[in-house]
């Protein structure tokens, strides 16, 4: 699975790198040229919507979401184990009610047929990276419960910022 790790970083990259690129010679184009593309604002919108679907999964992966586990710390660790198994499962089904969700909306925008207003381009063909961007969240999520219930994970770890506060804090008073 090191190709799809690769692949969602890679994909992210190249919607922030886009994004730029496109929004600086834009403004370039409007300041010094008095000019521009009228698709330039529907484009970057698109980048955008690839960046933050695929982002999602990624985000789970690495495990940067926030949470709230104060209390599940507290927990020996076959407890918190356990309720980590049941905050999966439990977003799990969340990621099945928007996928079924988003799923139910691009099969409606294709069978309507609409196309960006500045691109010839239908939107449920971009559109499309909401399910696709959930089912790979799913995907995520599914490799943390396998890893619970094997036991090569030991807790459904989220980010914690409070720690990571302390330790920028600390770098920043040794320097």
């Amino acid at each position: 699975m090191k190709i799809l790790d690769h692949l969602e970083e890679w994909i992210i990259s190249l919607m922030l790198l886009s994004m730029t690129g496109l929004t600086f010679i834009q403004v370039v184009m409007r300041y010094v040229f008095n000019s521009g593309f009228s698709w330039a604002q529907e484009l970057t919108t698109v980048f955008f919507g690839i960046m933050i679907f695929t982002g999602i999964s990624y985000g789970v992966r690495v495990g940067s979401h926030i949470g709230v586990d104060a209390l599940v710390k507290l927990l020996p660790v076959g407890p918190r184990r356990w309720v980590g198994v049941l905050a999966v499962l439990l977003s799990l089904v969340y990621v099945g009610f928007v996928l079924t969700g988003a799923s139910t909306y691009v099969l409606k925008m294709k069978e309507v047929g609409i196309e960006f207003d500045d691109m010839p381009i239908e939107r449920w063909q971009v559109l499309a990276v909401m399910p696709l961007g959930y089912a790979l969240t799913g995907w995520r999520f599914v490799q943390i419960l396998i890893g619970l219930l094997t036991g090569t994970r030991a807790s459904f770890d989220l980010a914690d910022e409070a720690a990571e506060a302390l330790k920028l804090k600390s770098e920043e008073s040794q320097a």
